[in-house]
């Protein structure tokens, strides 16, 4: 069997991705060439792909899903919370700040808490049955520490997180070229970095592989996670009587 017969399809599936970059549109984001590699392996393998740029967007601040219901006069992310919610797959990117994520990253990450409310058909948490990754760049150390609090925000709302779900790039500490920048040579920066590229590809794959994973299975099963069946009295064999 060829390599190409055994390269799975993944047509059906869809991702958005969302950079939390501080750079608007249609100044070059270095986040944003990171997540490329990753865009084009999914597009490769058929997944229908979203992509936004948080900043280019008024989106307000705040864990409500509408929050001009809330004292803001417009709010962008209804529908590109709408967007989330139908995709299969979620990829967060951000650079590196300070050692944290982009201030941007935090906002999307509290928008996303704001659905934390609402159920699926199986009256689980609304991201139940979807994967998520991280995609992180700097000049300075913390990829993993940013990945890390990514990731754990990701899944404490329901995305399941497959394995190796983040890809990061940084330089040497301090100012210099970042990802994706042109050496006098005409090379890209970064792009020589075998551990990005594997990783990027592994995140990519394994996004796929997992969301595929749940659709065929009809989503997370719901015996012992059903808040719905949890507030009807259903406890799932608590040990505590006071809970049965």
């Amino acid at each position: 069997m060829t390599k190409e017969q055994m390269k799975p399809d993944y047509t059906g599936l869809s991702a958005v991705f969302i950079n939390t970059t501080l750079t608007p549109s249609p100044k070059e984001s270095h986040t944003d060439t990171l997540m490329d590699v990753v865009r084009d392996i999914m597009r490769g393998a058929g997944v229908s792909v979203q992509s936004f740029r948080s900043v280019d967007h008024d989106i307000a601040p705040g864990v409500y899903p509408d929050m001009t219901e809330h004292g803001f006069d417009r709010d962008a992310w209804p529908a590109i919370g709408k967007a989330v919610l139908d995709a299969d797959i979620l990829v967060l990117g951000t650079p590196i700040w300070l050692g944290e994520v982009s201030s941007e990253c935090r906002k999307i990450i509290e928008r996303l808490y704001a659905h934390s409310g609402e159920m699926n058909d199986k009256g689980q948490y609304i991201f139940y049955g979807k994967t998520a990754g991280a995609v992180i760049t700097g000049n300075e150390d913390g990829v993993k520490h940013c990945a890390m609090g990514m990731l754990y925000s990701l899944a404490h709302i329901g995305y399941m997180i497959p394995p190796q779900p983040d890809a990061g790039w940084i330089g040497e500490i301090g100012p210099g070229p970042s990802y994706g920048d042109k050496k006098d040579d005409g090379s890209r920066v970064g792009f020589d970095s075998e551990f990005t590229a594997r990783n990027a590809t592994f995140l990519a794959w394994n996004l796929m592989h997992g969301a595929q994973m749940l659709k065929d299975a009809g989503g997370w099963p719901s015996y012992g996670n059903s808040r719905r069946a949890w507030d009807n009295g259903e406890r799932f064999d608590h040990p505590n009587p006071e809970y049965r």
